[in-house]
């Protein structure tokens, strides 16, 4: 059953599956990365009144699962989850920093955005779920 959300004019259900790659495809990614990672894109999520419904990575990608109201604008939510998790990572992980010294950014400049609805959802969180996850 979706969770069926309400803003101040409307009802509404709207999942976006996003994709991040970093920079090169570089296999720079760690458990420890992604645990921290998800901790900075609930945080992100919650400033855009957003919910992070399931986060999974390897070693060179994230995917995400964000159920967003309709205010929310997808590129805006993207480069602001882009843009913190980069900067605070690298912050955070000095190994980032030295890998991305001359880029200073960990993400590629594109990515993967798309509304989840032709499959059920649990099927999209469970394809999120069983990514492999570096240990």
């Amino acid at each position: 059953m979706q969770k069926i959300r309400t803003g101040r004019h409307c009802i509404f259900v709207t999942h976006a599956h996003l994709i991040f790659v970093t920079k090169l495809r570089h296999k720079v990614l760690t458990h420890a990365h992604l645990t921290r990672m998800e901790e900075i894109m609930w945080s992100v999520c919650a400033d855009f009144e957003c919910e992070l419904v399931e986060f999974n990575g390897e070693d060179h990608y994230v995917h995400l699962l964000v159920n967003f109201p309709p205010k929310v604008a997808v590129t805006k939510l993207v480069n602001s989850l882009k843009g913190v998790s980069s900067r605070r990572l690298r912050q955070e992980f000095p190994d980032l920093a030295r890998h991305y010294w001359r880029a200073n950014k960990l993400w590629s400049g594109s990515y993967f955005a798309g509304t989840v609805g032709g499959a059920p959802l649990s099927v999209v969180k469970q394809y999120v779920e069983q990514q492999n996850r570096p240990v």
